[in-house]
């Protein structure tokens, strides 16, 4: 995504374009941009996106600065949304499927939109409490995740890939492994949450801690049992290298 047109650009290009989401789909995001004067009818160049293309064409700003000022401004949340929507998107599109991701993504900036108020701003990277955001939005539809680990598990690979690889070609839901599938089927709301989180974003072992709201300690031990777990499943293949394990 470019950046370069506030939320009317992000929603209905920057995002339509790359996974085919018109701005009607955007569904709460666009009547989120609506309410502040960036819709369908706006030109690019309306008073409000004019505010969100200035901040983007000016001196690159922290998360934290633009949540900030978004408070007295709040069209200036767009460049947030710019920044970081199809992130959001593809990991949920990984966990839930394109159709449900795109609901999830609007879910997400709506609820952050609301909540940025409560933003700890001594955080300047808002990726983990977006993604944080996001996993408890995916929790609404774990009945549609489940169904969806449930059916990857009896499709057979097209090709072997490592399971933390970040390419989107390389590695989506319908690319794992079919035990591994199996396996992550498995595991529990709470498990699968923090794996995923370490397996398909960047975000350091902190980073997951702030999004899940538990301390480091807490992840790296929870993550040292749930791989222990998929071993066994696996047959000794360690799940976020896909190799054996001695």
């Amino acid at each position: 995504m470019s950046g370069s047109r506030g939320f009317r650009h992000a929603c209905g290009v920057g995002v339509g374009r790359s996974f085919g989401i018109s701005l009607e789909k955007c569904g709460t995001a666009a009547r989120w941009g609506g309410k502040y004067g960036v819709t369908a009818s706006k030109t690019p160049r309306g008073p409000h996106v004019v505010g969100a293309q200035a901040l983007l064409d000016g001196p690159t700003l922290d998360d934290s600065t633009v949540i900030t000022r978004s408070l007295d401004q709040p069209e200036l949340f767009a460049v947030l949304f710019d920044r970081h929507a199809d992130e959001i998107f593809r990991y949920a599109a990984r966990r839930l499927g394109g159709e449900i991701a795109e609901d999830v993504v609007a879910e997400v900036f709506l609820a952050a939109f609301r909540g940025r108020a409560r933003y700890d701003r001594s955080r300047p990277d808002a990726r983990p409490w977006l993604y944080g955001i996001a996993t408890n939005v995916a929790a609404r539809h774990r009945r549609a995740e489940r169904r969806r680990t449930r059916i990857m598990a009896r499709v057979p690979a097209e090709r072997p890939g490592s399971f933390d690889d970040r390419s989107v070609e390389r590695v989506t839901a319908e690319q794992l492994q079919p035990r591994l599938a199996g396996a992550l089927a498995a595991l529990s709301a709470r498990e699968r949450d923090l794996l995923l989180l370490v397996a398909w974003t960047d975000l350091s072992y902190e980073d997951v801690a702030q999004a899940l709201q538990v301390p480091i300690g807490t992840v790296r031990s929870r993550l040292h049992r749930v791989r222990a777990k998929l071993r066994r499943a696996l047959g000794g293949i360690d799940p976020l290298s896909m190799e054996p394990q001695a």
